[in-house]
This record gives structure tokens, sequence and C-alpha cells, in this order.
């Protein structure tokens, strides 16, 4: 199912923007409010589509092998729906004054991995000609034999056996996502299948599928204060010490130097704010948009334009920082509508109009750069150029580097 929003059926042909939700494989919809496509279309003269597509056991199952023949097509159908999605827009989006020669898909945390998934699919290849992934990556899908695995999982929560699978068609929607719930760390997501999806899309190198595709990619600065466990009492250092070490798994010199590094990089920053950057810093959620972005430039067949969004929301008294989503409201001009994530001050609209100008121009030629902004040069391995998106937006080469390098001595933790 597909919402629309459009200035004008008629004049002219608007660059498109298909917007996939974010919720992982398993949650969402494209119907939250944040997500309402009509101030982006109207202010920035685009339009905008959003995605609802098939979900969690109903979208990612994986049946081919276990199944046999009979259920060697049903694989990555959620995926499946995304490009069933395109290709609407490819035969229909110019009767709602939209190009379909210039279609971008963006989307954030879950829906950046979509556009991470798509952009390694054969069959979505010429479908989107730009993609922009927020706080979301698929640098590595899901292997046959780990999908197997979740498979028996799932089918034994029904208790069904391995050669039931036909058994599942007669249980309710309710009662097969009871059986989902009931499967604790049940992974569901894209699968390389072999048919739909040959091989992961940034793994071991970016897919030649959108070899010729520009890439905009990025986080927020404190991604992990979304969760709802997180504890916002102020740390000590010999509290930040410990918290180091002990997830990192490092000794105590190595916990000290990293600790430094990062108390360099921010001065003002209280422990418990280090430790939060870090700790993002470490999370797939820096890491998968950071090795995308690197391996992207790497096949230098595109640019690739990397944005680090560090503007503070001021609810619950600041404490939740830079955190997982905010960037969603500035990007579709919903700030107005998202109060209870970005507060009401006056500094919401001037970041809100820069950031829905540059994702606009992006989608519009391919180059964010518009008259909002400073210069923004694209991504690459030498120079590693980033634009930090706060009240004073800036341009900066590798800004972070002492803290990426020291870093090396741990292993990302996803």
């Amino acid at each position: 199912h597909l919402n629309v929003w459009t200035p004008s059926t008629g004049g002219g042909k608007r660059p498109v923007m298909v917007w996939f939700h974010g919720g992982g494989y398993s949650a969402g919809s494209a119907n939250w409010d944040m997500y309402n496509g009509g101030n982006l279309a109207a202010k920035q003269d685009v339009v905008v589509v959003t995605v609802n597509h098939r979900l969690n056991v109903f979208g990612y199952l994986y049946l081919a092998d276990l199944g046999g023949e009979k259920y060697a097509n049903p694989t990555n159908v959620g995926m499946l729906d995304t490009i069933a999605a395109l290709e609407w827009v490819r035969d229909n989006i110019s009767a709602f004054g939209g190009d379909p020669g210039n279609v971008t898909i963006f989307g954030q945390s879950g829906g950046g991995g979509k556009v991470s998934t798509l952009m390694g699919m054969p069959a979505a290849k010429g479908l989107f000609h730009r993609a922009i992934a927020m706080s979301g990556s698929a640098v590595t899908a899901i292997s046959r034999d780990r999908a197997n695995k979740v498979v028996e999982a799932f089918l034994a929560a029904m208790q069904l056996k391995p050669n039931q699978i036909d058994q599942l068609q007669k249980f309710s929607t309710a009662d097969l996502l009871k059986g989902m719930r009931a499967t604790r760390g049940l992974n569901l997501g894209p699968v390389v299948d072999g048919r739909t999806m040959p091989a992961s899309a940034f793994d071991p190198v970016a897919s030649e599928y959108s070899a010729n595709v520009p890439l905009m990619i990025g986080s927020t600065e404190t991604e992990v204060t979304w969760n709802v466990n997180m504890n916002f009492d102020p740390i000590d250092d010999a509290t930040l010490h410990s918290r180091v070490k002990d997830s990192l798994k490092l000794d105590d010199a190595a916990a000290d130097n990293l600790i430094a590094t990062y108390k360099k990089g921010w001065p003002k920053a209280d422990n418990l704010t280090v430790f939060l950057i870090l700790s993002t810093d470490v999370s797939n959620f820096r890491t998968g948009t950071d090795t995308e972005a690197d391996r992207k430039a790497m096949a230098g067949k595109a640019p690739v334009y990397k944005y680090y969004f560090q503007w503070y929301s001021p609810v619950r008294e600041g404490k939740l920082r830079s955190y997982h989503t905010l960037d969603i409201p500035f990007v579709f001009e919903n700030v107005d509508v998202a109060v209870s994530m970005n507060g009401s001050g006056p500094d919401r609209y001037p970041l809100a109009d820069k950031m829905s100008a540059t994702w606009a121009a992006f989608a519009r030629t391919g180059n964010p750069n518009n008259k909002a902004i400073p210069k923004w040069s694209p991504f690459t391995l030498d120079k590693r150029t980033l634009m930090i998106w706060n009240n004073e937006c800036r341009v900066a080469d590798d800004p972070f580097r002492e803290q990426r390098l020291a870093r090396r001595v741990i292993q990302p933790q996803a």
C-alpha cells in the first residue's frame, strides 16, 4: 500500500522521493504522522511516496530450503513488495506530477536497511537513481544456513516439525505473531538466497547493481539514547572507566586511552555524554553506515555524501541528546508535529529548512549542495568529508579522526 503527496498533478516532472519506514524488518508503518510527506512535497516541490509492505514472518520467513520447490519463490517477499512499489512508481507516478526517471529511495533505521538492501537486488536495478540511508544499514544479509535455523525455531514455537510447513497456512495472523514473539531473538530479514539476492549489498564490496547510484548516508551523535532501558544518571570517572572497560572488553590502559581520546574530542561533554557517544560509535548504527560509506567510496563509480546529525533535543531535560529517529522530523519538515521529540524552540525551523532543502536537492540532481548549506564535497577515503548538522551546520574533513583510529583496539559491537 502506498501514500502519495504531490504539490500538483501538473507542472512538469518533479523528483520522486520514496520513503521506507523504520522498525527493522519486523515492525513499523508508513502511516506514522512523522512520515507525512505533505510539508516536504509542498515546500520542496517534490513528490513523496511512503510504502507499507509485508514484515516479520509474513515478509522474511525463508522457506525455500526446508519447504522445497513449492516454496522456492516466496523468498524476501517483504523486499519484493518494495520493488513492486517502485515498479508502480515507474508506471504511474507521472500522473501525480512525478518523474519516473528521477526516483530517490530513502529511509531511516530499518528503512535505511531496506534502502541498502535494494542497492544489492538485481530486480531493483534501474527503478531508483539515488539513495539515502539514515541511521540504518545492511552491510551483510542473512545467510541461508542462519535463515534455516530461524525457520526451525519458529516452527518449533508453533509446535510443528520442519516437514509441516504447509500447516502454517491454518494459523491465524494473531497466532503466527504470537509464535514469532515466543521465539526470543528471531532474526528476520533479507536472505542471500542466490535468486532475489545473489550477495550481500555491501559485503565484501559495494554491489555492482547500484554502482552508478549516488548515496547519502549518516547517523546521529547519540543513537543509543533512544533505548528505553538507558540509565541517564551522571557518572564519575571511575564509573566511566569501568563501563568502557567492561562493555568493550579492554584492559585498563586501553580503556584509559580511549576515554582520553574521546574527552579530547568533546572537551565540554560530561562523562555520561562521552560514554553515550562512544557507545554509539561502536554500535551497528555507526559501524554499519561507516562501512557502507567506505565501500561505496572505494568503488569510485558514484559519489557518496556522508553526514553526522549533532543537534540535541531539549525534551526530557535534554537527556536524550541526539537520539535515534531525531533527524526524521527535520527532513520531513514536521517539527511542529514532533514537539514530543524535538521540543518547541525556534531553532528547529532553520535546521528543518536546511535539511529538507538538502535532501530534495540530492533527490533532484544527485548532489546535495544548495544555497542553504556550506559547500559539501563527496566523501572519499582520503579526505573523509563530513557534513555536521546542528544549529550551525559545518563541513569538515575527518573531524573525528583521532577517535576513529583509537577505536581500532576494539572489535565493532552490534
